[in-house]
């Protein structure tokens, strides 16, 4: 399918606005709305400067989906938007229910009220997945893919399992042209600093304590977030409807390995550009001292998953899929794009972004 009208959810938060920025380098031909709630992980302000309309409004809203999807032509919903955090959906999973099950619940019946018993437009619904969804992996199993059983063991993850069966079943009963990808962890421009690299990075550069779970020796395989949106737009252009392509980025490394790497980069950084230490004066590496100093140890997260990882074969063979980046080009470039995008961040940890946007879009929806 070549879509032409796209409506991105999410589209503010972290994977959302790098997609829209993708598409707007590589398929100027089409037309981008977004539909996010502007909770706390989506900033308006990451799509400065693209060409995207942003419609405020809760994924839960079948009604204004439903406008949208007509009065916009729209023949592609691209679903990004969730609740991620696992920590957050330990302490209160209630959150990641209703986005997660409820919201897309509510997008599928729009989608099908539009597009099947309405219009009859051609059509393709692309819902964003995870890895997590299929549990944790011993040392010695092999990596996921897309036959690999669901055994989800956070309440994030579950959520997302939950959503994932209800696509399927909206295509199986329904005749819903779907697709769904599930990707490894991602990482890149403009992600929250709740996650891991950029959570740390920032640390790093304040002083503050690097906190790391357990023993650190978890392992994920890390993808680069451009990675990730070639790979979906590669299944809405090539991929089969009804199917499901695992995205990853050939990367697998513990959490500890990421760390070090992160601490070392951070130090030739400072070491390279002397004006970092003016910028950066609490960071250890502006006065020569090892940025891994910061590194702390503590107790391990409640049912911490051991081990992800993605077996990329169905995607490489059928839709032409690698990842372009290896993690040591795509952590250089990201480093570089915190370190060049310092009032981005800042107005994310200020949440001065936020006034930003209800000042600019909250009465649009």
């Amino acid at each position: 399918m070549t879509p032409a009208n796209i409506l991105v959810t999410g589209g503010a938060g972290f994977i959302g606005v790098n997609f829209v920025r993708y598409l707007e380098a590589n398929r100027p031909d089409c037309r981008i709305t977004v539909l996010d709630s502007l909770t706390y992980a989506g900033n308006p302000q990451s799509l400065a400067g693209t060409r995207a309309e942003l419609v405020v409004a809760d994924i839960r809203d079948q009604q204004k989906v439903e406008a949208l999807l007509q009065d916009r032509e729209i023949d592609t919903l691209v679903h990004f938007a969730a609740e991620s955090h696992v920590d957050r959906s330990i302490h209160g999973p209630a959150a990641f229910i209703e986005t997660n099950i409820i919201g897309t619940m509510s997008l599928l019946a729009a989608a099908r009220a539009v597009w099947l018993a309405g219009s009859g437009r051609p059509h393709r619904f692309h819902h964003v997945s995870t890895d997590e969804v299929f549990g944790t992996l011993a040392p010695g199993d092999p990596p996921f893919c897309e036959t690999t059983p669901y055994a989800p063991n956070s309440p994030y993850a579950a959520s997302k399992a939950g959503s994932d069966h209800l696509v399927r079943a909206w295509h199986h009963t329904y005749g819903l042209e779907v697709t769904t990808s599930n990707c490894s962890n991602n990482y890149g421009p403009y992600q929250f600093p709740e996650k891991l690299i950029p959570l740390f990075l920032l640390n790093a550069l304040h002083g503050k304590p690097l906190p790391i779970y357990g023993d650190g020796q978890q392992v994920r395989d890390w993808l680069h977030v451009e990675d990730h949106c070639r790979g979906i737009e590669a299944v809405l252009s090539q991929g089969t409807v009804g199917e499901i392509y695992c995205i990853g980025g050939g990367a697998e490394l513990a959490n500890l390995t990421v760390i070090d790497t992160l601490c070392a980069a951070i130090d030739a950084a400072f070491a390279s550009d002397p004006g970092l230490a003016t910028r950066f004066p609490d960071a250890p590496a502006a006065h020569g001292r090892p940025s891994a100093t910061l590194k702390t140890h503590v107790q391990d997260r409640p049912g911490h998953d051991r081990r992800y990882a993605i077996d990329c074969t169905r995607a490489r063979s059928e839709l032409g899929y690698a990842a372009q980046r290896d993690f040591a080009q795509g952590f250089a470039e990201t480093l570089a794009w915190y370190l060049e995008n310092e009032p981005w961040w800042r107005a994310v940890m200020d949440g001065s972004y936020r006034d930003w946007g209800e000042r600019n879009y909250r009465d649009r929806s």
